[in-house]
């Protein structure tokens, strides 16, 4: 089990506290409830550190909130505001993150809540009674865990409509998907539920989600942040990171979670607290990997980045994927397939039968029957050609600096439109044309990110992807900082909000 590096720890979050102690002062109205509602997790730990609240009332605003937009969004599968409230309350909270209210996503263990993964096959789990590193940095920083956020099925899916629980729905209109895996993470932050919340990304889990919601989510790259409880396969295209409001507050959860010490992958980032000076060379791609173009307005709003980049001083040139698109989906989804099919088996040896659609959503089922009829070699011959991905990837920035593209075709679909209950060959067209820019990100192990771009029409969020080379977190923070300046996004608040 790894351990976090005591002195390195200790080191950043001292950096981290200094840092944001110096964050400007609340300026506090005669409502100061809606104050706290608006303010994110940097504000929110000064506003209790200067003593204008408490802890206590930090985490009792963000509980209120939630007991009020649950029934309107679904956002939280397990609460934990007694247990949370008397940690607030017992005035022993320490780190740069202490008293901010939080959520953890359902795929992870944390003490003293239930996993539950999104599916009706762990009906009646028990409540963790460990959790892992990552989930350690967490406590350390201070952040206090409200419950625990919804996510579809073992995170299969970029929508969260689990049959176990029901649709997480979009603050920006309840009729449309939040996004997944972590739609719950995405819907509460932007419903100024919590200021941000704990999310995944194996395959675009966190900028979706992002994107859908009008928030702004980073995609470590692989091995970067301190490791998490789920066995990483392979090629480990799953990482964890956050949903936030702003890109403050991203960075110095980053800061406070990247690996430190002998078992760095990477030299760590620390703390980015602005933009830089250096001028980039953006490529720029606006159809999917599938070849597919992106709906009218997207592109507008893609266009738009394009536009803004080059006048804030960037160069900005036409590029391509770097991979036969149709091709490279194939492999991705029977890869996908192959952790579905290993879950399916798993819980079929605890079941001592196989299961069925009692216990397993339509997809899931069907995943694990792709890798069945599979040919003999296949999944092999796919996974192959992945790892050749990551070459084709690492050399596609040999004169790119960051790559500029959408994160999604379409602005957030209507709830049902990719859901695991879909016919199964209906389902797997309908992700493809809807998902073609986030897996490759995964597969290459390399940081990408959501930046809100703007509305569509109707008032739905649009968000920007922008990539980077492994390791290379640093340009993209700094980057996120002078596009908050430039187009700042912290005044779109979603109809449904707290």
């Amino acid at each position: 089990m790894e351990t976090d590096d005591k002195t390195g720890t200790v080191t950043r979050r001292a950096a981290v506290a200094g840092a944001l102690a110096a964050a400007p002062a609340v300026a506090w109205s005669h409502n100061a409830s809606e104050d706290l509602a608006k303010l994110d997790a940097t504000a929110t730990a000064k506003a209790i550190a200067d003593k204008h609240i408490t802890a206590a009332e930090a985490v009792e605003g963000a509980i209120r909130r939630a007991e009020a937009l649950q029934p309107k969004l679904n956002f939280l599968v397990a609460a934990d505001f007694d247990r949370a409230l008397d940690k607030a309350k017992r005035g022993q909270l320490s780190g740069p993150f202490a008293g901010v209210p939080f959520l953890v996503k359902d795929l992870d263990d944390y003490v003293g809540l239930p996993t539950r993964s999104g599916t009706r096959a762990t009906l009646g789990a028990k409540p963790a009674a460990s959790q892992s590193a990552y989930m350690d940095c967490f406590d350390r920083a201070g952040l206090v865990v409200i419950g625990k956020s919804a996510t579809p099925e073992y995170g299969y899916l970029p929508t969260t409509e689990p049959l176990a629980f029901g649709p997480t729905r979009n603050p920006w209109d309840p009729s449309r998907s939040s996004g997944g895996s972590s739609g719950g993470a995405a819907s509460a932050t932007a419903a100024h539920v919590v200021p941000f919340a704990h999310a995944s990304d194996g395959g675009g889990s966190i900028r979706i989600p992002s994107s859908n919601c009008g928030l702004f989510g980073v995609k470590p790259s692989r091995k970067r942040m301190v490791k998490g409880d789920r066995v990483e396969d392979p090629i480990g295209i799953s990482v964890m990171h956050c949903t936030a409001r702003t890109v403050r507050d991203s960075a110095t959860l980053f800061a406070l979670t990247e690996r430190q010490g002998p078992d760095a992958v990477f030299a760590p980032v620390g703390h980015v607290t602005g933009p830089s000076k250096r001028r980039l060379r953006v490529g720029l791609v606006t159809k999917s990997a599938a070849g597919l173009p992106a709906d009218p307005e997207v592109e507008a709003l893609i266009l738009a980045q394009a536009k803004l980049l080059r006048e804030l001083g960037h160069q900005v040139v036409e590029t391509a994927w770097p991979v036969d698109g149709a091709q490279f989906i194939h492999d991705f989804l029977l890869y996908w397939a192959a952790g579905a099919a290993k879950s399916a088996q798993e819980i079929g040896q605890a079941l001592g039968h196989a299961p069925d659609a009692t216990v397993l959503e339509p997809f899931s089922l069907g995943m694990a029957g792709m890798v069945a009829q599979s040919k003999p070699g296949e999944l092999g011959a796919a996974s192959q050609r992945l790892v050749q991905a990551i070459g084709a990837y690492a050399a596609w920035f040999k004169d790119l600096d960051v790559v500029l593209s959408p994160v999604l075709r379409t602005p957030p679909p209507p709830l049902g439109f990719v859901s695991g209950d879909v016919a199964f060959p209906t389902l797997v067209e309908r992700l493809t044309a809807y998902v073609g820019y986030t897996p490759l990100h995964n597969v290459a192990g390399a940081p990408s990110m959501s930046v809100p771009a703007g509305l569509a029409k109707g008032g739905l969020p649009v968000g920007a992807q922008y990539a980077a080379k492994a390791g290379d977190e640093r340009t993209l923070f700094e980057l996120a900082y002078e596009l908050e300046a430039a187009h700042p996004w912290r005044g779109l608040i979603p109809p449904i909000h707290g």
